[in-house]
């Protein structure tokens, strides 16, 4: 991801309100469960899920149009329970419609907002690798209760 940079404030993602773990910054605990997923195929099939609803708490790397572009996919692939490939395909379609996803400003330029979410990244570090896969699935299910 271009130009991406977690902002914390005493020890809180500014954004997503995640807190500093183990001396890691939300981005950098957003790590563990995309290598965790390379060891077991159940949770790699959760990608879209993991990444979207990480990416969703922090908007401040899209533009506008970017991120209603990824709360509709999001509200779209759950409401409809559909499949990865699907998920794929529709993305392919709609990012062709957008003139910029990402944020163009740099990271120290960006307009940040604080927001409260009731479950983060933070989570599913806390939860383990073994706890992976209920954790992004409630994950997902918080998300979509609060992009109500």
């Amino acid at each position: 991801m271009a130009d991406h940079h977690t902002v914390m404030e005493s020890g809180r993602c500014i954004e997503c309100g995640s807190k500093e773990v183990d001396g890691f910054s939300c981005y950098e605990l957003f790590g563990f469960p995309l290598v965790w997923e390379h060891r077991d195929p159940a949770l790699y099939a959760l990608h879209f899920w993991l990444v979207s609803c990480y990416m969703l708490q922090h908007p401040s790397n899209f533009t506008e149009e970017g991120y209603r572009l990824l709360v509709d996919l999001f509200t779209d692939a759950y409401d409809h329970d559909w499949d990865t490939a699907y998920i794929l395909k529709k993305n392919r379609e709609s990012v062709t419609k957008v003139d910029k996803i990402t944020n163009p400003l740099p990271h120290n330029e960006r307009n940040r907002k604080s927001k409260f979410w009731s479950m983060t990244i933070e989570d599913i570090y806390l939860g383990g690798e073994t706890n992976a896969i209920a954790n992004i699935i409630k994950w997902k299910e918080q998300i979509r209760c609060e992009l109500k």
